[in-house]
């Protein structure tokens, strides 16, 4: 694993302390009521700054779940060769999820279905999350015609999986989240 210097984890520190800051506030006050002012003021740093990282509060807001593409997608890279697609994305969730379950995670999905503004926003993360998991599951499968339209089919059947069982969990919160998307992608594809 290659060394991250300490200008990448400043920027990774400053870029995070804005997401939570974002959340935080939309959280307290409503999206509607959060500017980049406010957010870049609670992050103690100036507006210039969150634009060198973000474009907008909702982008800010939305960064978790970027976060988790990337490590997602590095993971599904790592599963072995010959396995087979949904078991690559089975595994690296298994893996993941743990970890990504966190109460700012969560806050953020209760904060998005309550806010039907943020929707557009939340569509546009997910198609770059089914496009990114698309290519690398992708390299899995054999080339063919169809290889490009199978490997975004499962990406998006893997994704509303998980949407699904989450926004279940939120409703009907009496199993642990984990488990309940563990048992979700056991179901056929």
């Amino acid at each position: 694993m290659e060394a991250v210097g300490l200008r990448e984890r400043k920027k990774a520190a400053t870029r995070q302390a804005l997401h939570e800051a974002a959340l935080r506030l939309a959280i307290e006050h409503g999206i509607d009521n959060v500017t980049v002012e406010a957010i870049a003021d609670a992050a103690t740093v100036s507006r210039r700054t969150f634009s060198n990282y973000f474009s907008s509060k909702e982008e800010a807001l939305f960064h978790a779940d970027r976060e988790f593409t990337q490590r997602l997608v590095a993971l599904v890279r790592a599963r072995p060769a010959g396995e087979p697609p949904w078991t690559a994305l089975s595994r690296a969730a298994e893996e993941l999820l743990p970890r990504e379950l966190d109460v700012d995670r969560l806050a953020s999905r209760r904060l998005l279905r309550n806010h039907p503004s943020l929707i557009s926003h939340q569509v546009a993360v997910y198609a770059t999350i089914e496009r990114d998991l698309a290519t690398e599951l992708a390299r899995r499968m054999p080339s063919g015609g169809d290889t490009p339209l199978r490997s975004r089919i499962l990406a998006a059947t893997f994704l509303t999986t998980i949407r699904v069982t989450t926004q279940h969990w939120l409703d009907h919160p009496d199993r642990p989240l984990p488990e309940l998307i563990r048992e979700a992608l056991t179901y056929p594809p």
